[in-house]
């Protein structure tokens, strides 16, 4: 019995000396610096996402540093972060005339911005229109 008993003490401190280090270590990982933020932005012709063909599609990575194939990605990323992510509280730009045609234009926007899903869909009347919100977001 008494053998016993110190194979089970033996067997428990070794568990513990092995299992130790590797908990320490998962412990003192640390988290990633950046919250992922990427994201698929798409345009359309149509009035709807489920309705249009998409005519153009660009990626945008804005964690570390900007990135993808938007053709301007420092300055769509500083209007995310302007907008704290959020794309309904852009506001359209009012130095901007655009006639009352109705094309419409459909911009979705899909991914992760700072660790968060991001699903975006909004129909402008025209080109013009879409392009007045930002400077250079949906300029692409």
């Amino acid at each position: 019995m008494r053998y016993t008993a110190r194979w089970a003490a033996t067997l428990g401190l070794a568990a513990t000396a092995v299992s130790w280090p590797v908990a320490q270590t998962a412990q003192a990982a640390p988290a990633s610096l950046y919250a992922p933020s990427a994201l698929v932005l798409t345009v359309g012709h149509g009035q709807s996402a489920t309705t249009a063909t998409p005519a153009r599609a660009v990626t945008l990575s804005c964690a570390p540093t900007p990135s993808g194939t938007h053709p301007d990605t420092v300055g769509a990323c500083a209007e995310l972060r302007g907008a704290q992510g959020d794309l309904g509280a852009l506001q359209a730009r009012s130095d901007v005339m655009c006639t009352k045609e109705y094309d419409p234009v459909v911009v979705t926007v899909d991914g992760v911005w700072q660790g968060q899903r991001v699903s975006y869909e909004r129909t402008f009347a025209n080109e013009c229109v879409k392009s007045t919100y930002g400077n250079s977001l949906f300029a692409f």
